[in-house]
């Protein structure tokens, strides 16, 4: 496959709009993920209406960096009322994901009305390169809740999207979605169905304000997300899935603080261990992204405290039940630890166990918890 360098003025910051986010420094290659993108890529050879090696003397002069930009400016369209350009693509554009087909822009588009009514779906651009003479690759986030069910299961997809470009028109004629999550990206992948499916089960998570992250990859082990900072109060617990300091920390926003100021309940609450044993953990209820570290007050108990964290990338597996939840969570942390080794990230010492449901409330089965271990660096390539 033909490549060429990348400008460095590709890469401009992308528009304020509500559904993109800015450009990234992450980069994420690990030796599986590099064997897997050859493999797709000489699929999406295969799906090219032309050749992409095709002398430039014998195109119509096509400005790849000018593509470049236009997708940074209508993809954040793709799934609002204003929608993407159709002009953009031949009507025989061939579409590829690993469920789904569709040889023409009419059944390209139609494919995205669908998701639109059934899923809700958000879509978040991270960048776009020119990867060929006649070829462009986008990375993406999208997000979706499935509304047909009455517990609207959340579905997360992240890959990046070959896009080809035929020289005699300079329009896209081939588009093809890859997914992290999954090792057959070829249509049709039983595997990407089962990926599908298995996102639809249900996890409660109750209707309260939680930390504010982006998920950046996710992969078949776990999310990639980058968290914004936020304030935690805090104190000492005993054991990672004991109560004890719960009552403490939980009665500070119930009004036991120097003003007496009843506080918004939040979630999830994170149980912190910082030692490999698990002996030494704090547990931690959030507090409202409205507050700040100075209009805070005081709490009555000198055992516990206020704290800004500072938020950043971290690696977090999803997980249900409260029985024996030690042995789950030590089993997760273990399993999360390997496979973020493998695939060439490095995470600090310690990990968080996120509670998002009330155990004497909530059925085990649909609990949601998770592992969440904070990473080094992650670049996203």
């Amino acid at each position: 496959m033909a490549t060429t360098q990348l400008s460095l003025q590709i890469l401009r910051p992308l528009p304020a709009a509500g559904q993109t986010c800015g450009r990234q420094s992450y980069s994420f290659q690990s030796r599986n993920s590099a064997i897997r993108t050859r493999r797709n890529m000489k699929w999406v050879l295969r799906l090219s209406l032309v050749d992409q090696n095709q002398p430039q003397s014998q195109s119509t002069g096509v400005d790849v960096k000018q593509l470049v930009d236009f997708l940074y400016d209508d993809l954040p369209h793709l799934f609002d009322d204003q929608g993407i350009d159709r002009t953009a693509y031949d009507e025989l554009v061939k579409f590829r994901d690993p469920i789904t087909k569709h040889d023409s822009i009419s059944g390209y588009l139609f494919n995205i009305a669908l998701l639109k009514n059934l899923f809700r779906p958000q879509f978040f651009l991270h960048w776009v390169k020119q990867t060929g003479t006649y070829e462009i690759t986008t990375r993406w986030t999208m997000v979706m809740k499935f509304m047909l069910f009455p517990w609207k299961p959340e579905l997360v997809f992240t890959g990046t999207s070959i896009m080809g470009i035929n020289p005699q028109t300079g329009k896209f004629n081939s588009h093809s979605d890859f997914w992290d999550s999954i090792e057959n990206n070829n249509y049709f992948s039983l595997e990407g169905l089962w990926n599908v499916v298995n996102q639809l089960r249900i996890y409660k998570t109750p209707d309260l304000e939680t930390p504010k992250y982006q998920i950046l990859k996710r992969t078949a082990n776990y999310e990639v997300r980058k968290y914004s900072p936020f304030i935690v109060v805090e104190t000492n617990g005993d054991k990672l899935s004991g109560s004890s300091g719960f009552n403490d920390v939980t009665g500070y926003i119930f009004g036991k603080n120097s003003t007496m100021e009843k506080i918004p309940m939040t979630t999830p609450v994170f149980t912190q261990a910082n030692d490999a044993g698990l002996s030494k953990v704090s547990i931690q209820v959030v507090l409202p992204l409205e507050k700040d570290l100075s209009s805070l007050p005081n709490p009555n108990q000198e055992t516990v405290s206020i704290r800004k964290v500072e938020g950043g990338i971290a690696a977090v597996d999803k997980f249900s039940g409260e029985t024996r939840l030690r042995l789950l969570f030590v089993r997760k942390r273990k399993h999360c630890d390997h496979v973020l080794l493998k695939d060439g990230l490095k995470p600090k010492m310690g990990c968080l166990l996120a509670r998002y449901n009330d155990p004497g409330r909530t059925w085990r089965f649909i609990m949601r918890n998770e592992v969440l271990i904070w990473l080094e660096e992650f670049s996203l390539e």
